[in-house]
C-alpha cells in the first residue's frame, strides 16, 4: 500500500503544477475529469491524516476560514500611488521632464495595461507566501492573506527561498462578474456595478469561501528590490516574475520611442473591449532602475512613471428632473436625476450640479437630452446639454428660494446657496454623519449608511442621541444585518469615542471654518472646551492661524445656547472635552517647541504620518522655510525648501537622521 504521507506529497505536487498550468499559462495538461478526481482524493486523505496536510494544500483554495476583522500590515516600502494623464499631450510633458532629468533623450519606456482592480503585495519569506496585503494608504495596508489564496493565479510557493515582494493587482473577470450579479438578482440583492467594486467586496469579505466561489484573478506587475537579484530594468524584473510563477500580463512592450508609446496605446484601445477585464488606461514606466534616482518623486507619486487614462466615455441620456440637497452646513446643492444609463459598468441616475451658476454656465434646462460620463472614470458628471434635441418641452431652471427640508428663506453668499435655518433636520442628519467620521470622532462601525438607517428609524435625531443608542437595542437587532455581537461592536466604538482628545470633538462639532488643522491649534492653545467657550473674538485674533471670519464663526457658535446645551449633553454622558496629547508629551524631548519643516518624500512615513509624530512631540510644523525655522526634516526630491535652509543656517536632518532623533526619544 503506497504511503500516505507519500500520496499527499504527490497530489500536492501534481495539483499546484496543473492549477500553474491552467490559471498562469492558460493551457492544461490534463482534462477536468482528471483534475477533480486527483482533488477530491487528496481532500479524503488529507481527512483521515491531517497530520500530513501541507501548510498551502491545494484544498486551501477553496476557502473557509472566517476572520473577526483583518490585522493591519506595515509595508516595508511604500506602495506609492501613479499620477494620471489624460491626453498625448500631457503624456509627451511627462516624456520631456523624465528627458529632462536624465540628460539624455535616450530613454526606454515598458507600457503595460492598467487593470481596474485593488492594488495588492505578495510577501514570501522560505519559499511560502506570508502575507498578501491591500495597498490601503500606500504605508499601512489590511492582512488579506486567507482571502488571497483561493486565487489560483496566485503563487503559494516559489523555489526562491529568500526574502521576496512581488506586487500587483486583484481583479474580477467579466464573465464572474456577469455569473455573480445573476445569482446577486436571484437573491434580491443589489449587484455590483462593476468589476472593480466586486473584487474589493470580494477581498475584503471576512469569510474566505466567499471570495474563493467569486473567482478572482491577479496580475503582478512589479518587483519590490528588484536589485537584489542583479536586475537592472523592469522589463527583466517582469521576466523574472513570470519566470518564477506569478502571473504577469503578456499584453505589454518596451518602448524605445514616444511613437512606439502612442502606436501601443492606440493598439491597446482598439483591443480594449474584447479583454476579458477591465482596463482604464496603460501604465508607462522607465526601464532602466538606475535613472529612477536621477528623475525622482513628489510626495506622492514616483516621477518615473505616469498613467495615462483614458478619456471618459461619455452617454448619452434625459435630465429628467432638478432635486436639491442640504449639507451639514446649510448648503444647498443641486442634483441631477438622471434616466438611468449605463456608464463604464456603473448604472448613473444622479450628479451632482454644484450650484446655481455652474447650471446656467451649461445652459442646462429640465428635460434636456445631457452628455454624461464618469470624471477620472468614478464620479458621475453632467458635460453639457445636447441642444439640437430641445423640442420645446424643456423648462428652463429656477433656483428654489426657501429650504426643501424646512422651507427656511435661503440665502446666498457669493455662488453658494444656504438654509439659515440650524435646526434644519437635513443639516442634522449630515451633522451625524460628520461627527461619527474617521477624521472626527472615528465611531467605528457607525458609518454614513448606518447614520442614515438610525435616523430614518428615529433613533437619532441629533449628536447626542448616539450615545443612548443602547436605549433601542431591542429594536435595532432585529434589523436586518444587525445581531447582538454587531450592535455590541458598535457600542464598543461609542463608548471608545468618549476618551478622544479635544481636536477630534471640535472638527466633529463641524463649527464652521473650523477644520481638522486649526481643531488642533485651538485645542493645543485652550486646553479645553470651557475656557474656548469664554474666548473673544480679540483673543482668537491674535492667533497665527486664525482669521477674522474664522474668529467670528467660533465666537458665533458659543454665543449659541443650543450649541452650549449640546455640549453639557455630551459632557454628561463621559465625552471628553479636554486635549490630552500635551499630557504625554515629554518636554524635554529633542523636538519640543520646535519650530519644524517637511520636505521632500520619506520612505517610511507620509507627510501627514510625520507631521502627527512631530505635532505629539509638541514640535510646531510649518509649511514653508523662514529665518525663524528650527528644523527641516527633507526626504528624496527635497527642492527648494532644503536649499533655503542652507541659505539660512537652520538644522537639516535627512531621513535617518530624524528616526535615529525619534528613536532617541523613546529610549
Amino acid at each position: 500500500m503506497l504511503d500516505p504521507k507519500q500520496r499527499i506529497d504527490e497530489l500536492t505536487k501534481l495539483l499546484d503544477q496543473y492549477n500553474y498550468e491552467y490559471y498562469v499559462l492558460n493551457q492544461s495538461s490534463v482534462d477536468d475529469a482528471t483534475f477533480d478526481n486527483l482533488m477530491d482524493e487528496l481532500i479524503l486523505l488529507e481527512k483521515k491524516y491531517p497530520q500530513y496536510k501541507h501548510k498551502f494544500s491545494p484544498t486551501s483554495r477553496v476557502g473557509g476560514q472566517v476572520v473577526d476583522s483583518f490585522k493591519k500590515i506595515t509595508h516595508n516600502i511604500s506602495m506609492l500611488s501613479l499620477g494620471d494623464v489624460f491626453n498625448f499631450d500631457e503624456l509627451k510633458d511627462f516624456d520631456r521632464k523624465v528627458k529632462e532629468a536624465i540628460g539624455s533623450d535616450e530613454v526606454s519606456y515598458v507600457a503595460e495595461l492598467k487593470i481596474d482592480g485593488l492594488a495588492m503585495s505578495l510577501s514570501y519569506d522560505n519559499g511560502e507566501l506570508s502575507y498578501a496585503a491591500t495597498r490601503g494608504d500606500g504605508v499601512t495596508g489590511e492582512d488579506v492573506t486567507s482571502n488571497v489564496i483561493t486565487i489560483k493565479s496566485v503563487p503559494l510557493k516559489l523555489d526562491i527561498k529568500e526574502h521576496i515582494e512581488a506586487r500587483g493587482e486583484v481583479y474580477m473577470p467579466k464573465s464572474s462578474l456577469e455569473g455573480l450579479n445573476k445569482e446577486l438578482i436571484a437573491e434580491n440583492k443589489t449587484p455590483f456595478a462593476n468589476c472593480r467594486n466586486a473584487a474589493a467586496g470580494s477581498i475584503r469579505n471576512l469569510d474566505s469561501s466567499i471570495a474563493a466561489k467569486r473567482k478572482l484573478d491577479s496580475f503582478i506587475y512589479y518587483l519590490v528590490q528588484p536589485e537584489k537579484y542583479g536586475i537592472k530594468t523592469h522589463w527583466e524584473a517582469l521576466n523574472f516574475l513570470e519566470k518564477n510563477g506569478f502571473r504577469v500580463n503578456k499584453f505589454r512592450k518596451l518602448c524605445h520611442s514616444f511613437e512606439d508609446v502612442i502606436s501601443f496605446i492606440n493598439e491597446v484601445e482598439k483591443e480594449r473591449p474584447n479583454l476579458e477585464y477591465d482596463i482604464d488606461g496603460v501604465v508607462l514606466k522607465v526601464n532602466d532602475f538606475s535613472k529612477y534616482d536621477l528623475i525622482g518623486y513628489t510626495a506622492k507619486t514616483p516621477k518615473w512613471a505616469i498613467a495615462y487614462k483614458f478619456p471618459p466615455k461619455e452617454v448619452i441620456t434625459k435630465l429628467l428632473d432638478i432635486v436639491f440637497t442640504v449639507g451639514r452646513t446649510g448648503k444647498i446643492t443641486p442634483n441631477a436625476i438622471l434616466s438611468p444609463a449605463r456608464v463604464q459598468g456603473s448604472l448613473i441616475q444622479r450628479a451632482t450640479l454644484h450650484n446655481e451658476d455652474f447650471i446656467k454656465d451649461k445652459n442646462l434646462m429640465v428635460g434636456d437630452y445631457v452628455s454624461i460620463r464618469k470624471a477620472g472614470d468614478v464620479i458621475p458628471e453632467v458635460v453639457r446639454p445636447i441642444i439640437e434635441k430641445r423640442d420645446g418641452s424643456q423648462k428652463e431652471f429656477k433656483m428654489i428660494e426657501n429650504c426643501p427640508i424646512c422651507g427656511s428663506q435661503l440665502i446666498k453668499i457669493e455662488a453658494m446657496h444656504f438654509c439659515p435655518n440650524k435646526d434644519c433636520p437635513a443639516r442634522n442628519i449630515e451633522k451625524i454623519i460628520h461627527f461619527a467620521s474617521r477624521n472626527a470622532m472615528d465611531i467605528d462601525g457607525m458609518g454614513e449608511k448606518v447614520c442614515e438607517q438610525f435616523f430614518n428609524q428615529g433613533f437619532i435625531k441629533d449628536i447626542i442621541d448616539i450615545y443612548n443608542l443602547e436605549n433601542y437595542k431591542d429594536d435595532i437587532i432585529q434589523i436586518d444585518g444587525w445581531s447582538n455581537k454587531s450592535f455590541q461592536n458598535l457600542i464598543d466604538g461609542i463608548n471608545k469615542s468618549k476618551t478622544n482628545s479635544l481636536e477630534r470633538l471640535l472638527f466633529g462639532l463641524g463649527i464652521k471654518e473650523v477644520g481638522e488643522k486649526m481643531a488642533k491649534v485651538l485645542a493645543k492653545i485652550f486646553k479645553d472646551i470651557d475656557t474656548l467657550s469664554k474666548v473673544s473674538y480679540e483673543d482668537l485674533i491674535s492667533i497665527n492661524d486664525v482669521g477674522p471670519v474664522a474668529a467670528n464663526s467660533i465666537v458665533n457658535y458659543f454665543s449659541n445656547q443650543s450649541n452650549l446645551d449640546l455640549i453639557e449633553k455630551l459632557k454628561s454622558v463621559g465625552v471628553n472635552v479636554k486635549y490630552l496629547k500635551e499630557d504625554f508629551i515629554n518636554t524635554s524631548n529633542y523636538f519640543y517647541n520646535k519650530k519644524v519643516v517637511l520636505t521632500g518624500t520619506l520612505s517610511k512615513y507620509t507627510r501627514p504620518e510625520a507631521t502627527e509624530i512631530l505635532e505629539n512631540l509638541g514640535a510646531k510644523v510649518q509649511g514653508s522655510v523662514s529665518k525663524v525655522t528650527d528644523i527641516v526634516i527633507y526626504g528624496v526630491e527635497a527642492g527648494s525648501k532644503l536649499e533655503k535652509a542652507k541659505k539660512f543656517n537652520v538644522l537639516t536632518l535627512n531621513e535617518d537622521e530624524f528616526i535615529e532623533k525619534l528613536n532617541s526619544n523613546n529610549n
